[in-house]
């Protein structure tokens, strides 16, 4: 697998780059987006064509996670039919349907299709196989473990959330850890997000073989906020996300 990340920032895009939005792409050639916050189609077209995605997993529906939904779809839509062999597939967008009125959203006729995923039995989607575990924050957030069933490579995607022992069973293993951050380490056991430390110390705890964190702080020294989570990973492996950054897992 190989995972893309088109936007960083957590609630607001600055500095030139968006929110939260990653491409993830199998060698079989499927190509999944993973959340489509500020900036996503126009960060997505430096690396692949939008109509080209097959489809789109959301995590929860906090803007700063769907802020490009509807640039994506009008793009697909208005996107010539026959033109660098676009037929015009209708893009399916998976997410959860415990907010009835955000995902009804999802479907646009002819363009796109809202999907819920089965929390309990996870999902099947091309290559992958998703499980999903339900996170702390102030809306229904959903994390995901997903593994490309031809190589049994992990990865897991925390969306946001505060820190709960359950995401160290969650995590284990994985070959990528995907960490929503936005605290220092001064703040911990917060009801939304993960502080640096708390990260380090999942990974850790989880064996997992990268850590790499996302969603990130506008304020403050983000090499900091890396050395914090490294402290506590310890021989885990921490990067910053940055856009378009590219890692093989």
């Amino acid at each position: 697998m190989k995972l893309t990340a088109l936007g960083v920032w957590g609630g607001y895009p600055t500095r030139d780059a968006g929110t939260t939005s990653y491409l993830l792409q199998s060698k079989s050639g499927y190509n999944l987006l993973i959340d489509c916050g500020s900036r996503a189609v126009t960060e997505l077209e430096h690396e692949l064509q939008p109509t080209q995605l097959d489809a789109v997993i959301l995590s929860h529906y906090h803007e700063d996670h769907i802020a490009d939904l509807g640039a994506l779809r009008q793009y697909r839509q208005l996107f010539p039919i026959g033109q660098e062999g676009w037929d015009g597939m209708l893009l399916p967008i998976y997410a959860h349907a415990e907010n009835k009125n955000e995902f009804a959203k999802l479907t646009l006729d002819g363009v796109s299709e809202g999907r819920a995923y089965d929390v309990e039995k996870g999902l099947k989607m091309g290559p992958f196989d998703i499980t999903f575990l339900k996170m702390v924050h102030p809306v229904i957030n959903y994390a995901m473990r997903i593994v490309e069933r031809r190589t049994g490579q992990i990865l897991v995607y925390t969306g946001d959330t505060g820190y709960f022992d359950d995401l160290i069973n969650f995590s284990k293993g994985a070959d990528v850890l995907l960490a929503d951050v936005y605290f220092f380490k001064e703040k911990h056991r917060m009801p939304n997000h993960l502080s640096s430390v708390e990260a380090g110390e999942i990974a850790k705890a989880a064996g997992v073989k990268k850590l790499i964190l996302t969603h990130l702080p506008q304020f403050g020294d983000l090499n900091t906020l890396r050395e914090e989570a490294q402290n506590a990973a310890q021989t885990v492996p921490v990067e910053l996300a940055q856009p378009h950054q590219k890692w093989q897992l």
